[in-house]
């Protein structure tokens, strides 16, 4: 075999060991130049893959970590760390998190009963609203403050934005609904998911602790970062409305879903403008939302609690 083709052979050779050492992450150009056109294509292309796998494998960490911190450079401890508060937030936030969400439809069931919505178009424009310009949107702006205190240990601030958010709301119904599912968050919390931090938190805040506050405490005491944490939180609340809906008109599984994926973009557009917000930012326009919440606590046939 003629010595420039066994050489380049060989070179190709080291680099694939070198690959799956994974010691190379980056071709020179001067080696490139002596290599065939095919081969060049080839090796770009592994080591292109190569990159993007580390990247993905990174990318973890800048959307969640815990409060237990991996060593500098240990890519696998920084990984599980992700996994682990991804795990926690599912949890939290799932259907199946025991704070009684599914008995609350925050006034859906008398908009119901009053025409507003009768199917799955008026049903998403409801949601829209409600999350654009009403509870949704404040809600998200009270998570993101508590968030912010517990991370930075500003207890006195968190306290003064809980008693805020809890005298933030337009009925006795609403009232009942944020700070039973608030009471309940924080209790499971507590005795299923405790952390550093945590108790001392719950204590500062001196009262009531409605839903989106409590979210905002634990998710900030396991280290949990704000925007996953906001927009896991905001899933949830469409979610819990739709299935109020899905239930009262009724809708199907698979309009229950159109629904929920309409919505997308509206709930991360919210959990961006939530987390830019400032307290002097909170505000409501869902006037008819919220006389829905109130009339509903007369409404002479009900399913829900709120």
């Amino acid at each position: 075999m003629p010595a420039p083709r066994m050489a380049m052979r060989m070179m190709i050779i080291r680099i694939i060991l070198a690959m799956t050492m994974h010691t190379v992450t980056t071709i020179t150009t001067t080696t490139m130049i002596i290599i065939p056109t095919m081969t060049i294509t080839a090796i770009t292309i592994i080591t292109t893959m190569n990159i993007v796998v580390t990247s993905t494998t990174m990318a973890i960490p800048m959307l969640m970590t815990t409060n237990e911190r991996p060593a500098a450079g240990d890519r696998g401890a920084i990984a599980d760390a992700g996994h682990a508060a991804l795990y926690r937030l599912l949890t939290w936030l799932s259907p199946s998190f025991p704070v009684g969400g599914f008995s609350y439809s925050s006034g859906i069931e008398w908009a119901v009963e009053a025409g507003d919505i009768k199917d799955a178009a008026s049903l998403q424009d409801w949601l829209a609203a409600m999350l654009t310009d009403g509870s949704g949107f404040c809600d998200g702006v009270f998570l993101a403050q508590a968030h912010r205190t517990v991370a930075s240990g500003d207890y006195g601030a968190l306290r003064d934005i809980a008693e805020l958010a809890a005298a933030f709301v337009p009925s006795r119904e609403r009232q009942l609904e944020t700070s039973a599912q608030g009471r309940a968050f924080i209790k499971i919390a507590r005795s299923a998911w405790n952390c550093d931090g945590l108790d001392q938190a719950v204590v500062a805040c001196d009262g009531a602790i409605v839903y989106p506050i409590a979210v905002g405490i634990v998710s900030a005491a396991h280290g949990i970062l704000l925007a996953p944490s906001q927009h896991g939180f905001l899933h949830a609340l469409a979610s819990n409305w739709i299935s109020a809906g899905a239930r009262l008109i009724p809708l199907g599984q698979t309009d229950s879903q159109r629904v929920l994926a309409a919505l997308e973009p509206v709930v991360a557009t919210t959990a961006a403008r939530a987390m830019a917000a400032t307290l002097d930012d909170l505000g409501s326009a869902t006037f008819r939302a919220d006389l829905a919440s109130m009339r509903h606590e007369t409404q002479y046939t009900r399913l829900f609690r709120s």
